[in-house]
């Protein structure tokens, strides 16, 4: 699969005269979120990292985002962190939607580009830099591990989407299928992060549980979701999120594609 050509498109303000009519819905089960409401009077700044701006996705809440946080980060040239985790029991996951960066981990820096993907175990030191001349946007997905009795700790894993097999789902006729970054029968893992990709007139069996839901950043008119999570006319894709079986989504490659995040995993121990 190609890596170029994700959503990206955050920032900026409306002009005075566009009519602003884009609703994001929340439910217990799910979230969509309008490409729209992305805009620069809900960004957020985080402490240690330096010219850098965050929107805020997904964060704990009772009924939705339970066990895991999710941002956009965008970090402009010159930018980043020497210590960018403040919680010592978090893991995560990043992947990069636009631009080039480094992660340094264990003293050895890790190049990253568009469709990079990097997980860092709970208790990684790793360090965040943009050195080049232009932004790199990227979702950080950030959860509390949970530890599970007799099994060591997952590893760390730096991999890009060129390098990560697209499986098509059984018995779809290839109209969706999944490309997965961190192995799913390795339950040392208790999230994963995963890409989707659907054909057009695909179907997604989106069920309204607590542990699994779904949140879409709209493309444009050529792409959307529609009541039954069909999507039409056009190719898309979504990067799924899905920590205790909660997908989020976010990612969209563009032109004709709609992208969002999902992370599947462990069921929680308690």
């Amino acid at each position: 699969m190609t890596s170029g050509g994700y959503f990206s498109q955050v920032g900026g303000l409306p002009p005075q005269t566009q009519t602003l009519s884009s609703k994001a819905v929340f439910t217990t089960a799910y979230a969509v979120i309008p490409k729209t409401v992305m805009s620069d009077i809900v960004t957020s700044v985080l402490p240690h990292w330096e010219k850098t701006r965050a929107w805020i996705l997904s964060r704990p809440l009772s009924g939705f985002a339970e066990t895991f946080a999710q941002y956009i980060m965008e970090v402009a040239p010159g930018g980043g962190s020497v210590m960018p985790e403040p919680d010592p029991r978090a893991q995560a996951a990043i992947f990069v939607v636009e631009g080039e960066g480094t992660i340094t981990y264990e003293g050895q820096g890790r190049p990253l580009r568009s469709g990079s993907f990097a997980y860092l175990p709970t208790g990684a030191q790793w360090t965040f830099r943009n050195d080049s001349s232009a932004p790199i946007r990227f979702h950080w997905v950030r959860k509390v591990f949970k530890a599970v009795e007799g099994l060591d700790p997952p590893p760390t894993v730096f991999t890009l989407e060129d390098e990560c097999v697209l499986d098509w789902m059984p018995d779809t006729e290839e109209a969706w299928g999944t490309t997965r970054f961190l192995d799913p029968n390795d339950v040392r893992h208790d999230f994963h992060l995963n890409i989707v990709t659907f054909e057009p007139g695909a179907k997604h069996p989106l069920h309204g549980n607590p542990h699994h839901g779904a949140r879409a950043l709209r493309v444009g008119r050529q792409s959307r979701l529609s009541a039954e999570q069909r999507l039409v006319r056009s190719r898309g894709r979504r990067l799924h999120v899905a920590a205790r079986l909660l997908p989020a989504g976010l990612l969209c490659r563009w032109p004709g594609t709609l992208s969002l995040p999902a992370l599947q995993g462990r069921q929680p121990t308690s």
